[in-house]
């Protein structure tokens, strides 16, 4: 039996793997939330349809199906990605496409008195959502959003099946070579939860500043 000190390297080479797809793949989700979330809302045909059509498709099919989509399937198309950009790719867009949801939710919260006000003070449709509805909708996107932050953290193990070695993968490869399963999955276990904690506190702490910044009338 392996003691516990020749266990942690090869996971802790996984955590690394896996925090580097979670951070990857949320700052494409992010991006994608936001641009189909406003999109979604948009009096132009030609943007709010590829904005529905998009999280439709992403909301409605498995994360699991759309990972092998961009490995596998996309390559016949001569686009040939590698591991670690078709899972960034797939779990980004795929968390992205629930966090429009968000962002289109969080938007028509914003009382329309905000937006009576920036038309008087003859704000361009632009202006008043980057100015006026964006700052103040954040603070009402962020616990949503980290709980989809968490998912999404969850389903980085999806890529172990594709060979990315994350920790999920790691801890595969080490019970089968140590049969210590239990030990094994009881680490990980405890990765997981630090790093969604670790989550939630950054996602509370920005929450509290920011609100702070629309008491003092500006947003930090």
């Amino acid at each position: 039996m392996a003691p516990l000190t020749e266990l942690i390297p090869p996971l802790a080479d996984g955590l690394v793997v896996t925090i580097e797809l979670t951070l990857g793949a949320a700052a494409i989700a992010i991006g994608a939330a936001f641009v189909a979330g406003v999109g979604r809302l948009s009096r132009h045909h030609w943007l709010r349809y590829p904005a529905i059509a998009y999280i439709e498709i992403f909301r409605g099919t498995s994360a699991l199906v759309q990972l092998f989509w961009f490995y596998f399937v996309l390559p016949l198309f001569g686009l040939n990605l590698s591991a670690m950009v078709a899972g960034m790719l797939a779990l980004g867009l795929n968390t992205g496409a629930y966090g429009a949801e968000v962002v289109r939710g969080a938007i028509q919260a914003v009382p329309r008195g905000q937006r009576e006000a920036a038309v008087a003070l003859n704000m361009t449709r632009a202006q008043t959502l980057m100015r006026i509805i964006v700052p103040q909708a954040v603070i009402a996107m962020l616990p949503p959003a980290g709980n989809l932050l968490i998912e999404l953290l969850k389903n980085t193990s999806l890529v172990s099946l594709i060979a990315i070695a994350e920790l999920t993968f790691r801890a595969q490869a080490l019970r089968a070579a140590t049969l210590q399963t239990g030990e094994i999955f009881a680490l990980i276990l405890i990765l997981y939860f630090a790093m969604s904690l670790m989550i939630m506190g950054t996602v509370r702490w920005l929450e509290g500043r920011l609100a702070r910044g629309l008491d003092h009338g500006r947003v930090r």
